[in-house]
């Protein structure tokens, strides 16, 4: 995992243009978002998606960064005034608070596309597969994914939502780019069988409401000295949670029965799937 981490990060700081470069206040922010810091969860996710189907680090590194580069525009925009209005994220001052809302703003945007980019240009796989990669990430990332997961959470703040109506929040704002992560980095490699890729989609969906779910729990568990981001934000803003909805412990439970049905679905890949059980406990007992 920590050769993964570091792969990834010396990937992305080659990639992203240079600080210096014009201009150079918004590569400057880019860099800042990107680089330092962060658990690299969904790379992870793909080197290990991609160790099923023999892919070559030089293919997973690209469809890893990208997928980070997603995830880091997500994390500037969602901390933004106008969405959860947060001023910590990964232990440092928000993009918008260590520069300003406009490069905030222009940060993601420039993030977003340098992702597709990235995609589009690097030799990762057939032009049908790689098609393929971009349609995959391009869906997670809208309104049917991420954005319209996010477009949720903000009109459900102050209500109450069932079980059903919650799952299908995160599925889209959390979990859609951790499916996409999977998914890709199982693209870079051979193609599987029909019954391994249901197996491995089921581990992926499962993979990534249980993040949620923990996400959920470390928010009024843990402090914002380890979590890196601010505590209790979600109870604060009357945000409903997996923690609200069914009790601390009874969420704790969910979260078992999730981690166990992502591993299940796991079981077709015997010991090929080693590097994603390991990070399914990883996500599962993480405390930030």
């Amino acid at each position: 995992m920590h050769a993964v981490q570091g792969r990834v990060e010396a990937t992305l700081s080659r990639l992203l243009p240079p600080a210096e470069a014009i201009p150079a206040r918004l590569h400057q922010a880019m860099r800042y978002v990107c680089l330092g810091a962060g658990k690299r969860v969904r790379p992870l996710l793909a080197f290990a998606a991609g160790e099923l189907t023999g892919a070559s680090p030089e293919r997973l590194e690209i469809v890893a960064s990208a997928v980070e580069l997603i995830h880091a525009y997500s994390l500037v925009h969602d901390d933004l005034p106008c969405m959860d209005d947060d001023v910590l994220r990964r232990g440092r001052p928000t993009c918008h608070v260590e520069y300003d809302e406009a490069t905030a703003l222009l940060v993601g945007d420039s993030l977003q596309a340098l992702a597709f980019e990235l995609l589009a240009r690097a030799d990762i796989g057939t032009p049908q597969r790689q098609l393929e990669m971009v349609r995959l990430l391009a869906h997670a990332s809208g309104s049917c994914g991420m954005a319209g997961g996010q477009a949720i959470d903000l009109s459900a703040v102050g209500q109450s939502l069932n079980q059903p109506e919650l799952e299908l929040m995160h599925a889209l704002k959390t979990g859609a780019l951790i499916r996409a992560a999977v998914m890709l980095g199982a693209l870079c490699g051979a193609p599987l069988s029909e019954e391994a890729g249901m197996a491995l989609d089921r581990f992926a969906k499962r993979a990534g409401l249980l993040f949620q779910v923990i996400d959920d729990i470390l928010d009024c568990t843990a402090n914002t000295a380890t979590l890196g981001k601010t505590a209790g934000k979600d109870a604060a803003a009357e945000k409903p949670t997996y923690v609200g909805l069914m009790g601390l412990e009874c969420a704790r439970e969910f979260a078992d029965n999730l981690s166990t049905q992502a591993l299940d679905s796991l079981a077709i890949f015997g010991k090929d799937a080693q590097r994603l059980i390991a990070l399914t406990d990883f996500i599962t007992h993480r405390k930030f």
